[in-house]
């Protein structure tokens, strides 16, 4: 039996319903009109263009027609320079291999300044110095070079006095701790009002700053002229902090990723100098690697996690890593990362360590402002090729060095710095090689593949060996319980063995697929 269709609800109703929408809908209607009275309805005016009886009428018409051409000859300007922009990111995405270049800003700050701060991390001084920068700017003729020895506060003092000394027989050398928080005048002085007695945070202090402004100041007024200072160096080591501490504003984007700068930015301090905040140096793909995962200015994602604190690592004293993370000692980089995941509770699913998570958080840490580690001094000071004593005095003259160094030791006395037990001694690779030309980029990638191809195989060699000593350990030890009749230890368990061979196995089909060529950034 068929089921009955539904009919459709009548639309129909009552005259006295349809009434009384009607007469609702005039109301409102009405109601409406009453407002827009109230408020008065304006047309728009038109244009009434210019009189007949103006004067120099055609001169008017011409000067607008013209001025109306640049305006569209602008916005076209505009599009096709968002189009080259959208190119260029189409470019990046296909083809991984090329890299925005900050050398031409990078030149044009060089060649504007007539004082120029390379800024170092005092964890590493030698570590942050470019000699080919360095290099252009001696080459460049009249232009200064000054040292700011920035995150001095990461250092034990007694590494920081010695730094100083090593670097002050160069070139003048400033000690400096940027302030990371600076705020609002406002803002501070409702605060100190609020809290007289109160200390200010470790963030906001800033130490240094007097001895610059002296130091710039004195330089200023020997040359009896208006300065331009620019600020140099590598990826992470407090440019734009420096900056906004001699201003106390925030002028400058700052933030815990790297290379945030990618343009030149003229910042006035005062009426006779001003300052000029660059992008970071480019990082040449033939330095060691732990120089590479130190200063390329890119995320962890594109430098890969393992081999970035696997070269860290590496460099770092064992006994003193051992001590900070709190692990146990360690045979290999792979074995320190997965007892770091284990002691952080970093897991995937099936409880593995998050290996890959744990190498992640090293080299945010080292890369980071928090982590105290330092780099001893060269024993003898040699001066690089392209210094000699002339340039050597001619760099310093100028500068108030007297009241230089008072300031510095000012700065070290109300520095508060870690003990040398809490920091981690690190192994410098030396002076980082940086590009100052584009047409260097080109040149230096294939040397970087074959290179990196060469460190593939040799990697690919070691954990071979690896694991046929661990397979012959195993092997043995089985021999070993056959004939004594024994078990195994506790710490040579089969889950622990299948755990140790899998992330071994993870790790190696990872290299495997691993691109070099979007190594370099």
């Amino acid at each position: 039996m068929k089921r009955p269709k539904l009919k459709k609800a009548s639309k129909r109703m009552t005259c006295h319903k349809r009434y009384k929408i009607q007469k609702k809908v005039r109301e409102h209607h009405r109601k409406l009109r009453k407002e827009a009275k109230k408020r008065g309805h304006k047309k728009p005016r038109k244009d009434p263009g210019v009189p007949n009886s103006a004067p120099f009428k055609e001169a008017l018409l011409r000067e607008a027609e013209l001025r109306k051409q640049r305006l569209e000859e602008l916005k076209q300007q505009q599009k096709l320079d968002r189009q080259k922009e959208l190119e260029k990111k189409r470019k990046l995405e296909t083809n991984p291999d090329i890299k925005p270049s900050n050398v031409e800003p990078m030149e044009k700050v060089i060649e504007a300044s007539d004082v120029v701060l390379e800024v170092l991390d005092a964890r590493d001084p030698l570590g942050c110095r470019c000699p080919q920068v360095e290099e252009a700017i001696v080459q460049s003729g009249q232009k200064k070079l000054v040292l700011i020895l920035n995150k001095s506060d990461l250092v034990p003092k007694e590494n920081l006095e010695s730094w100083l000394n090593y670097l002050k027989k160069e070139l003048p050398t400033v000690v400096f701790r940027a302030s990371t928080k600076p705020k609002d005048k406002g803002k501070i002085t409702k605060r100190v009002k609020a809290k007289k007695n109160a200390a200010p945070f470790r963030s906001e202090v800033c130490f240094g700053k007097e001895g610059l402004w002296k130091l710039l100041g004195g330089f200023q007024e020997t040359c009896s002229k208006a300065i331009r200072v620019g600020v140099i160096g590598f990826p992470n080591v407090g440019k734009s902090s420096i900056i906004n501490s001699l201003k106390q504003e925030q002028m400058c984007n700052v933030g815990v990723s790297m290379g945030l700068t990618r343009s030149m930015q003229v910042v006035p301090l005062d009426k006779q100098i001003t300052i000029i905040d660059s992008p970071s140096f480019i990082v040449s793909p033939l330095n060691s690697s732990s120089a590479l995962a130190l200063r390329s200015p890119a995320s962890i994602e594109v430098v890969k996690p393992m081999e970035a604190a696997s070269a860290i690592l590496s460099q770092a004293d064992a006994r003193q890593v051992v001590l900070k993370y709190t692990v146990p000692g360690y045979r290999n980089s792979l074995e320190f990362f997965t007892v770091l995941a284990q002691r952080r509770g970093m897991h995937q699913k099936g409880g593995i360590p998050n290996v890959e998570g744990a190498a992640k958080l090293l080299w945010s840490e080292w890369t980071g402002a928090s982590l105290a580690y330092y780099c001893h001094p060269p024993t003898s000071w040699t001066p690089p090729p392209y210094f000699n004593e002339s340039i050597v005095v001619d760099m310093k003259s100028g500068f108030n060095l007297e009241e230089l160094e008072k300031n510095n030791a000012q700065s070290i006395r109300a520095i508060k710095g870690p003990h040398l037990a809490n920091s981690i001694l690190f192994q410098s690779s030396g002076l980082t090689n940086g590009i100052i030309e584009e047409k260097d980029i080109h040149e230096e990638l294939p040397k970087r593949k074959e290179r990196k191809q060469e460190e593939r195989e040799d990697d690919k060699d070691s954990d071979q060996e690896t694991v046929d000593e661990e397979v012959d350990e195993n092997s043995s030890g089985m021999f070993a319980a056959e004939e004594t009749g024994e078990a195994l230890s506790e710490e040579t368990t089969a889950g622990e063995q299948s755990t140790r061979s899998f992330i071994l196995d993870k790790i190696i089909e990872e290299d495997d697929a691993y691109d070099f060529s979007t190594d370099y950034v």
